[in-house]
This record gives structure tokens, C-alpha cells and sequence, in this order.
């Protein structure tokens, strides 16, 4: 699962992390209270008009619109094909900083029964979708507009500038295509001028609402996409030994690369996840095709560990195909690198966000094996990434529907502790002299 930036800094003086939020805690509550249900009526509205990805037109309309609308000194539109950069100055000098949400929804049929519920429908690798945010990210573009409102409502505050950055295809650009983080960087989101020296995310997840779930160093794993095709030689099937069954050779490197993680890694340098999700071979039962295609991911969270699971892995499938007599041909392809939080701003930081969600609602955490392309924005500067709790009033822990599901919903009033972390890392942001 890119990004644009932003800066600013607040107060006459230099105060330690979490006094600028603190000190003008009145002016700040008041502007939340007043943001907020606009918050919850942006998000329904994106709810209800997902795009995919690469293709978040009227998103990206609607979060131009409304930069421009609250004054900021650029807007910038059409990066990595429909990202959104609004560059706001304060009114003193000092560090950049930058923000980012994620637009792009999903190929998903939605089943929640929302009175604001999404029938939108799109194409996805030329096959016609129902399209869904089934992850989240409706929440994540209207917490970033009611952070843009509040931030532009306290400029004169601001020591530096703020760069927000509104991101299509976080769930990757359709086939054929370029997108996301990788390619907004590329496009110069993170250049001079206006170059930001660190960022902020957050992602909705299923926790208690309200919460800020964190971890230190290594957060969520990095996602590689695994394509197999295992080429045999097509017989009749009730002759198998007239030809070579790829189907049969097929459910063997299944077996055996699950073997890697579990028999042949040092899980103690970092866990490992191998899934293949799709096999695709043959087109009646009386006959043994040709080849099979296998596609899966692959997740890691230490890069050597990455590096000597794909060798494991080409190794294992090659030798597996061979004994048999059929040949195999892999495809690894990188999808985001790991996501983590740079130990010395979290600590930095934790004040800021303790004052967002509330001291006892901000905690530690597990790893997650999901994935976030936001982590190329942390390959050229140190960032934080937090998890937004938005369980359902009642729901206990591990019931809710996960990301991706098409009963994936939000608790609403998780969202202003979404925009407080925004507004907190912004006026709170400590430099990094």
C-alpha cells in the first residue's frame, strides 16, 4: 500500500511535544466540534461514491475543491494520475511536514445494508466490479479534509508547512498501470521545493474505537505478489502417464513451500506468510491440461529473511516441477516494502497523540502481516503510521468484519480522534535538529 506532504509549527516559543496541541486546547476543541460532522457527512458521501483505483476522479474533485475553499497557498492535482497535494503555510517559519490518505476503494460487493451504502460499480482488469470501501479509506480522506479545515482555521499558529497528500491506488494500480506511493514520489511529492522531513499516517482497523494502536521499529509486513506457472504436457485423463499432469505438480509445490516458513526459516528474525489464493488449470474433468497458474503473496518483515524466502522458494518449486517432468516458471513482484514507526518521533510524538485519543487509549501492539504502500514514503524519511480503532459499539474484540470484507464498516465516532492525531502531529512535531 504514496504520498505528498505538508509542514507546519506552532507557538512564539519552542515548547516540548504535546504543549502546542495543550495551549491552545479551547480554540482547538471548539474547531473539532465544529468539523466533525462534517467529518461524518464526507464520509458517508465518499462511502456511497467509491472509486477504484487510479480512477478516484470525482475524490479527487471533491478534496481539490475543498483545499481550495479553505485558502491554502497551492493545490496541486493530476500527480500519479489523480493524487491530490495541498501545500498549506503557516504563519512563521520552520519544518515541513506532511500528511497522507489513501482515495482508492475495492472490487468488492457491499453487504453492510448502510442506508448510505455503496451500489457503484466499476472495471477492474476488464471485468465489470462492484466497487466498495471495504478498507477503510472514505475515513481516511474525510479525516485528512477535517484536519485541513482545522489547520487552515489556526495558520497564524503554524511554524512551517504542512503538505497533504491525497493518494490513489494504495491497493495497487490495475494491470498494466503504475501507481500509488512509488509513483507519487516519483512525480516529486517529497522534492524540493516544499521537501517534508517527515510524515503521518493512520489506517481505520478493527479495535475498540477510538484507539491508537502503535508499534516501535517494524509494523506491518512488507507484500510481495507471487505468480507460479507450472507447464506439463496435455494428455487424455484417463491416460496420465501419456503426458505430464501440472494439475498434480501443482498441489505438491503447494504442499512444499508452505515447508519454508515453517521448516526452513529463522522465525526468529521475523515471521513469514506464504498464500497462494488462486489456481487456475483445465477445462473439463477428462482432461489433464497443459499448464496451471498459481498466484499468491508472500509476507515478510525482515529484509534478509525476505531475500533468502524467495531463493527457498524459486529453488523449491524449480526441483518440484523437475522431479515430475514439467517446468516451472516464477514471478516475485514487489509490493511495498515494511511499514514502521521511527522509534525516536514515536517517542517524540507520544505526548501529541496520548492528547488525540486519551492516555489509556493509545497502545501497543502485535505485528500485522497485512500490508500499506505508505511504507515508500518511509524509505526517504522517518514517519509514523498508526491504527485507528473503529469497532461498532458492542462488537467484541476479533468479532468485527475484517478490512476487506464486504460487512467492513466504521464507527463514526472514532473519526475526530483521527483528525486530532492529524492536527497533534502537525502543531505538535518536534524537528528533527
Amino acid at each position: 500500500m504514496r504520498i505528498s506532504q505538508t509542514v507546519v509549527v506552532l507557538a512564539v516559543v519552542w515548547l516540548a511535544p504535546g504543549a502546542h496541541a495543550q495551549s491552545t486546547g479551547q480554540d482547538l476543541e471548539a474547531a473539532f466540534a465544529a468539523v466533525e460532522p462534517k467529518v461524518i457527512a464526507w464520509r458517508r458521501d465518499l462511502h456511497q461514491h467509491p472509486e477504484l483505483s487510479n480512477r478516484e476522479f470525482r475524490t479527487a474533485g471533491k478534496v481539490a475543491d475543498h483545499l481550495r475553499a479553505l485558502g491554502f497557498d497551492k493545490v496541486e492535482t493530476g500527480i500519479a494520475h489523480t493524487g491530490v497535494v495541498g501545500t498549506l503555510r503557516g504563519g512563521k517559519p520552520g519544518p515541513v511536514v506532511a500528511l497522507r490518505a489513501d482515495m482508492d476503494g475495492l472490487p468488492v460487493r457491499e453487504q453492510t445494508g448502510l442506508p448510505f451504502a455503496s451500489t457503484a460499480r466499476g472495471e477492474y482488469n476488464g471485468q465489470e466490479v462492484d466497487v466498495m470501501h471495504a478498507c477503510g479509506h472514505d475515513t481516511h480522506v474525510a479525516m485528512l479534509m477535517g484536519a485541513a479545515e482545522v489547520l487552515a482555521g489556526n495558520r497564524d499558529r503554524i511554524e512551517g508547512t504542512v503538505k497533504f497528500i491525497f493518494q490513489p491506488a494504495e491497493e495497487g494500480a490495475p494491470a498494466g498501470e503504475e501507481g500509488g506511493a512509488d509513483l507519487m514520489i516519483r512525480e516529486g511529492v517529497l522534492d524540493a521545493p516544499d521537501a517534508p522531513e517527515a510524515i503521518f499516517g493512520l489506517h481505520a482497523w478493527p479495535e475498540p474505537a477510538g484507539t491508537l494502536s502503535y508499534r516501535s521499529g517494524s509494523f506491518m509486513a512488507a507484500a510481495d505478489g507471487l505468480q507460479i506457472v507450472i507447464r506439463g504436457r496435455q494428455t487424455h485423463g484417463s491416460s496420465p502417464w501419456a503426458g505430464v499432469d501440472p494439475i498434480n505438480v501443482a498441489a505438491q509445490v503447494l504442499t512444499a513451500i508452505q515447508a519454508i516458513p515453517s521448516r526452513q526459516l529463522d522465525i526468529t528474525r521475523g515471521p513469514a506468510v506464504i498464500t497462494i489464493g488462486s489456481i487456475h488449470g483445465g477445462v473439463r474433468g477428462n482432461i489433464i491440461p497443459e499448464e496451471v497458474r498459481m498466484e499468491g503473496t508472500i509476507r515478510t518483515f525482515d529484509a534478509g529473511v525476505r531475500e533468502e524466502l524467495h531463493a527457498k522458494l524459486r529453488k523449491t518449486v524449480n526441483l518440484v516441477a523437475e522431479a515430475a517432468g514439467a517446468s516451472a516458471e516464477i514471478t516475485i513482484a514487489g509490493n511495498a516494502p515494511v511499514t514502521g514507526n521511527d522509534p525516536e518521533l514515536l517517542k517524540n510524538m507520544m505526548p501529541s497523540l496520548e492528547w488525540a485519543a486519551g492516555a489509556d487509549r493509545v497502545v501497543e501492539r502485535r505485528l500485522i502481516t497485512g500490508a500499506e504502500d505508505y511504507s515508500y514514503y518511509q524509505q526517504r524519511i522517518p514517519g509514523l503510521f498508526l491504527m485507528l480503532g473503529i469497532n461498532k459499539a458492542g462488537v467484541a474484540a476479533g468479532e468485527a468484519p475484517a478490512n476487506h470484507s464486504p460487512l467492513f464498516d466504521a464507527n463514526e465516532d472514532a473519526l475526530i480522534v483521527g483528525v486530532r492525531a492529524h492536527v497533534g502531529f502537525v502543531l505538535d512535531y518536534p524537528g528533527l535538529r
